[in-house]
């Protein structure tokens, strides 16, 4: 039976912890006293020999065999070989409690979908969820001692009444070399499309939703075969176990009170009984039994699952839910609140001051807030504001999502081509108006960044554009032009032709 002790620690107080550490069934204590005193009776006997039984010569030898062995103790990496395994152990463990088939759904969906009050409609709902209470069972029989032991074969199914006797030879008649827990699955799922036919499920929707929480509920019939079949690798659990035993095999003879090699040497205090050692026993090997203990939580130790009470339980409840609970309903009427706008239910002496404590409202309404009135004042945000500069490396990550950015080095990329280059009132077409999908912010900050670049970067050798010979001769060379980077369409490249 599972050993449950919520209710002692429900409030933390002084010394809460320290009342569970005297109870006995399901304890450490009950679960490592045997290695425990076996590992005493060992360091006891060789505590005897080393003392009586060793000459001085053999005394010697074994004092340097000791030192080595305490020395190879720390190589041992014990606190992180064992703390990785029972995390995994205990992850796998509430997986797989989770994974136990619970009917709560699918009873519900059942008693809702499944219409009619004579006795061909109980009838009807019973069986399928008879029929589902079956396949959890025989998948438990398959996993969980406890429950093999009380139905250790389908004659004890059948006067259990999960399965009658008409069942039981259909069940048997169908050979297959593997687990046929899911058999009473397809039989729930052909009675359900039978009901459809019948008009017993109304609609396809209901029909959906009806094999939906079947289908959940199989899975989870599955995963625990899955978890029973796949375990953790064995060769994890040799390494643990290998690590565990030769750490305390070192410490039987390490760890004993010795005598020191040098007369001159002060002599370490001799206390006969090694507490920390067996301290570090108690919580080590414990460490390991708490992984036994839980690596097959479908057994009968003290703390494994309840699955007999399970069975019982799921059986009953889903019966009651599909049969006697069927369009069985309260009468209704107004409640208690009708006339009122919020919705106050009473509180008892025990629990009035609770009522003393404000609401939750989020964290930040707690916050203090500036008490100058100007920043509280709203400004609407207006291009002519001034621009905040980017700095350098903001721009350098932001290349890839920056239309600026990408347009500016397709400009720069794409000197090489003069048909992409225009100048500015010299040959251009202007358009009436913005074009379509043109940033007027975006292309002014082109400008901007293109106009300063160039004035920065020396000039090179031989003429980037070519000024036409009436502008050279009119006067004083002309300022140099500025570039625009404008994006092809199909209207320029008209335009462009027309005047070609």
């Amino acid at each position: 039976m599972t050993v449950s002790y919520t209710l002692k620690v429900a409030n933390a107080n002084f010394g809460g912890f320290s009342k569970l550490l005297f109870r006995w069934k399901g304890s450490i204590y009950k679960l490592l006293y045997k290695e425990f005193l076996v590992f005493a009776m060992l360091y006891a006997t060789l505590s005897i020999t080393y003392r009586r039984l060793l000459t001085e010569d053999q005394k010697r030898i074994y004092v340097k065999v000791a030192q080595y062995c305490n020395r190879s103790t720390d190589l041992i990496p014990m606190s992180f070989v064992l703390g990785f395994y029972v995390t995994l152990i205990v992850n796998r463990w509430w997986a797989q409690y989770t994974s136990i088939p619970l009917p709560d759904q699918l009873m519900c969906v059942i008693s809702s979908t499944v219409h009619g009050k004579d006795d061909k409609g109980r009838i009807l709902r019973r069986s399928l969820i008879r029929y589902a209470n079956l396949s959890s069972v025989l998948i438990l029989r398959s996993v969980s001692t406890r429950v093999l032991k009380r139905f250790p074969t389908m004659d004890h199914l059948v006067e259990a009444g999960f399965m009658t006797p008409e069942e039981r030879k259909k069940f048997e008649s169908l050979h297959s070399d593997f687990n046929k827990y899911w058999i009473p699955c397809v039989w729930f799922t052909n009675l359900a499309a039978q009901a459809r036919r019948d008009g017993r499920v109304r609609d396809d929707v209901a029909l959906r939703l009806l094999i939906d929480e079947l289908n959940l509920y199989r899975a989870k019939c599955s995963m625990l075969f899955h978890y029973d079949w796949i375990s953790i690798p064995l060769v994890y659990t040799q390494v643990v176990t290998i690590a565990v035993y030769s750490f305390f095999a070192f410490c039987v003879i390490g760890r004993q009170f010795l005598e020191p090699l040098d007369p001159d040497q002060d002599q370490d205090l001799d206390l006969y009984v090694p507490l920390t050692t067996l301290l570090q026993f108690f919580f080590y090997a414990g460490w390991l039994k708490v992984a036994e203990q839980i690596i097959n939580p479908f057994g009968e130790d003290d703390d494994d699952f309840e699955t007999n009470k399970l069975i019982d339980r799921n059986l009953q409840v889903s019966l009651l839910s599909v049969d006697d609970m069927y369009q069985n309903l309260p009468p209704t009427g107004k409640d208690k609140y009708w006339n009122e706008s919020t919705a106050q239910p009473p509180y008892t002496i025990a629990t009035a001051a609770e009522t003393l404590k404000p609401s939750f409202l989020g964290s930040t309404f707690d916050m203090r807030m500036s008490e100058d009135p100007e920043q509280s004042q709203q400004v609407e945000a207006s291009p002519a504001l001034p621009r905040m500069h980017t700095p350098l490396l903001s721009r350098f990550l932001s290349a890839a999502a920056s239309p600026a950015i990408s347009l500016k080095n397709f400009g720069k990329g794409s000197r090489a081509h003069p048909h992409l280059l225009r100048l500015r009132g010299e040959g251009a077409f202007p358009s009436p108006g913005p074009r379509h999908g043109e940033d007027p912010e975006a292309v002014g900050r082109i400008e901007e960044e293109t106009t300063e670049e160039e004035a920065s970067e020396p000039p090179t050798p031989g003429p980037l554009l070519k000024v036409p010979s009436r502008l050279a001769a009119t006067g004083p060379r002309p300022e140099r032009p500025q570039i625009r980077v404008r994006q092809p369409s199909s209207e320029s490249i008209n335009i462009e032709q027309s005047a070609a």
